[in-house]
């Protein structure tokens, strides 16, 4: 078995550090606490204020823990910062599909929709800016499933509803999916939570990689998928690409 990652280690312990002086610490005081190289710890210092978990006084230098790290695991992200980051892709999305297009998040145990753009084909031309989705039966929900262990532990133990005939119910049969969605970086859902009714979706990502949402498109069956009840791939890089622009606006892929 490998050992412990160094790295990893030391960064750890410079978080620790600073968590237990009351004071912002400067690079040398941080370096001779830990007994480390100058370098190292100012190249570790540097990758942690990155990733948001230290920040730098910008007049005094010395450094302290981020807030972002503070309430790591008790917020979620600001529906309105997603909705304002993911805005003009959303819209250009749904122009170049005709499709409606729609982000959502997870919280309390389904996908919320924090905004949504009209397509060609919307019928209700109803703003579902406030609508919940199921996770097991849409686009939106697999992709949150998939990757947000938040969302995963939401359905343990708890019965898949069926919501029309092609509901997955079958929870080995929706772990398959989600392992299939993680490979393919995108999800559908087909007349799974309404009939007549077909979605694409994929993971909206932060600068660490994090999953915080999720960008898809939604519309009748015959625009969505072929003939043969599947998605359009053309659509789905349509989708794809989106999601990645959005997740630039966070950080992610920009090095």
């Amino acid at each position: 078995m490998p050992g412990p990652v160094q790295s990893v280690e030391r960064a750890a312990a410079i978080l620790r550090l600073l968590a237990a002086e009351p004071e912002p610490l400067t690079l040398a005081e941080i370096t001779a606490s830990l007994g480390l190289a100058k370098p190292t710890t100012h190249g570790l210092l540097r990758t942690l204020r990155e990733v948001g978990f230290v920040e730098q006084d910008a007049g005094s230098g010395h450094y302290l823990l981020a807030a972002d790290f503070l309430h790591l695991g008790l917020t979620h992200l600001d529906p309105n910062e997603l909705r304002s980051r993911a805005l003009n892709w959303t819209d250009a999305l749904a122009a170049r599909t005709g499709e409606a297009a729609r982000v959502a998040a997870y919280r309390d145990g389904a996908a919320v929709i924090v905004h949504h753009v009209f397509g060609l084909h919307d019928r209700s031309q109803r703003a579902d800016t406030i609508g919940r989705l199921p996770l097991h039966a849409s686009a939106l929900g697999k992709v949150l499933l998939a990757f947000d262990p938040g969302a995963a532990r939401s359905i343990v133990g708890r019965p898949l509803e069926s919501l029309t005939y092609r509901t997955v119910t079958d929870r080995p049969t929706l772990l398959r999916q989600l392992a299939d969605i993680r490979d393919t970086g995108w999800a559908a859902a087909v007349e799974e939570a309404e009939p007549e009714t077909a979605g694409i979706a994929a993971p909206i990502r932060d600068r660490g990689g994090y999953v915080v949402a999720a960008v898809g498109i939604a519309g009748p069956v015959d625009a969505i998928c072929d003939s043969r009840y599947r998605p359009r791939v053309g659509l789905a890089n349509e989708v794809v690409r989106a999601a990645r622009s959005i997740s630039r606006e966070f950080g992610h892929g920009r090095g």
